[in-house]
Order: structure tokens, then sequence, then C-alpha cells
């Protein structure tokens, strides 16, 4: 008889990540993250080409290289495709289970609450940065293919050599992550209070869509600077000569504290919910 078989917790990681990798939202992100840098060489291939003889922004820049391709695209995903993704990993997770009537029969194997809502946490997450590491590499790959490997050139005429760049990138991708940390952990909240995954991968979706349109009050002052999202472009200061760090830890640091407090609510109120489906 295996001592391993017996004394093996039941619900191990790499389970939940072999459940997580056939679903099919899964394999329908996959798919957008593919395909979007695809359609962008396409807009851009059938648009025009006309000058630009004031400021260059990050969209007028794009085709200058695969750098600048992959800025762009982020700058154009940060709004909302990202927000999406995190949502949905975060928030289908515990909710789906809910909805096959399989969420009771998980905990009845036996596996803690606690131990349950670990593992899905962690794989959601897992997931996103997967997901956030594929979009520049897949986009750096195709722009670099499609528009050469060159240095990445700033709207202020300022040029970052690959290694340079190469770092900078990661900077902006590890504090994107942080960033969205507070959408994952609302949706991740949402999906426990309800069994329907929708409301909870929306429910996050209208939070940051909420939030947006507060920031845009001016006459809210420092107020907004607490809203989620307030920070989510401050990637961007990674870009310049000298990188100014002060924006990316206080964006994280609101993130982290939200995400945290989210993230408890979800394990309180779960430990003491009454299973049912």
């Amino acid at each position: 008889m295996s001592v391993t078989a017996i004394t093996r917790p039941p619900l191990p990681l790499s389970a939940e990540i072999t459940r997580q990798l056939r679903r099919r939202r899964t394999v329908g992100i996959l798919i957008v993250l593919t395909v979007l840098p695809l359609v962008l060489l396409l807009a851009f291939w059938l648009g025009s080409d006309g000058s630009n003889s004031g400021e260059r922004g990050f969209v007028d820049l794009a085709q200058e290289s695969g750098a600048n391709l992959v800025i762009f695209t982020l700058f154009a995903s940060t709004s909302f495709l990202l927000i999406v993704i995190v949502a949905l990993f975060a928030g289908d997770t515990v909710p789906s289970e809910a909805s096959w009537a399989s969420l009771r029969y998980l905990l009845a194997a036996p596996i803690r609450r606690e131990r349950l809502l670990r593992q899905k946490l962690v794989v959601a997450a897992l997931s996103s940065a997967v997901a956030f590491l594929f979009l520049p590499v897949w986009t750096l790959i195709v722009g670099g293919i499609a528009y050469g490997w060159g240095p990445y050139v700033g709207p202020t005429g300022i040029q970052i050599g690959w290694p340079e760049f190469l770092w900078r990138l990661l900077i902006i991708v590890g504090y994107l992550l942080l960033e969205m940390s507070v959408v994952g952990a609302f949706a991740f909240m949402l999906g426990v209070l309800t069994d329907a995954p929708l409301a909870a991968v929306g429910g996050a979706v209208l939070l940051m869509i909420l939030c947006a349109i507060l920031d845009s009050i001016t006459a809210l002052g420092k107020i907004r600077d607490g809203l989620p999202g307030h920070y989510a472009y401050a990637w961007r200061d990674a870009l310049a000569p000298t990188i100014n760090y002060s924006d990316m830890i206080t964006g994280a640091l609101w993130s982290i504290g939200y995400a945290i407090i989210a993230v408890w609510f979800a394990f309180w109120y779960f430990l003491r919910k009454d299973i049912t489906s």
C-alpha cells in the first residue's frame, strides 16, 4: 500500500490547474490573446499611413518596432481587456462549481473550506500571471517579425535598447499584476457571495467602470487617488529616461490593500456559508 496515496492532501494544486486548463473560458482567453496582435497588425495595415507633425503617442509609434507594438498593446488593454481577464479567472472559479452543483461534493471529499478557496485563488492568480506574460511576449514576437527588432521609441523621442527594454517591460507586467489584484480580489469575493459566475465577473468589471467614471470627476480632488484603477497607467513611468517608482508604489499599495480586505472577507464569509449547491 502506498503511503503517498494515503497522506496526499485532497484537491492538489496540479489537479486544480488541470481543471482550469480544460475550461472553455481559459481556451477563449488564450484565443483572444493570440489573435489580438494579429488583429492590430491587420488594422495598421488597412489604416492610413498619414503622418502626424505634432506630438506622437503610443498608437502613432506602434509600427516603429516590435517593442513599440508591445507598449501600445498594453496601453490599449489596460482599461478593459486585462480587467476582464483577471475578473474571469478569479470570479468564475468558485461560483462555477456551485452552478454545476459540485461544490458541496468537493467539500465532502473531505476538503477543508479554506484549502478549497486557497487552491482556487492561487490557480486564478497563476492563470492571470501567465496571461499577462503571454500577451507581451507573443506581441513582441509578432511585432518583431512585422516591424523589426529596433529599440523602443517613446513619444518624447527617448530610445530604450533591448536589454534595458526587457527589464522595463518586466517591471510593467509586474506592476499591472499588482494593480489588477484589486479586480481579482473583488471578483473572487463576489464569487463567494453568489452562485452566478456572470454576476461575479460582471460585478468586478462594473466596479472598475464605475471607478473610472468617478476618477474623471476632478471635483473629487484627492479622493480620486484612493479609487481602484486611478494609478492603472502609472506603468508608463517605467518608460521614462529615469524610472519614477512613486506612482507605481502608491498604486500597488492601494490595490494590495483593497485586495487583502476583499480576500479576507471572502474567506470569512465562505467559512460560515451554508453550501447547498
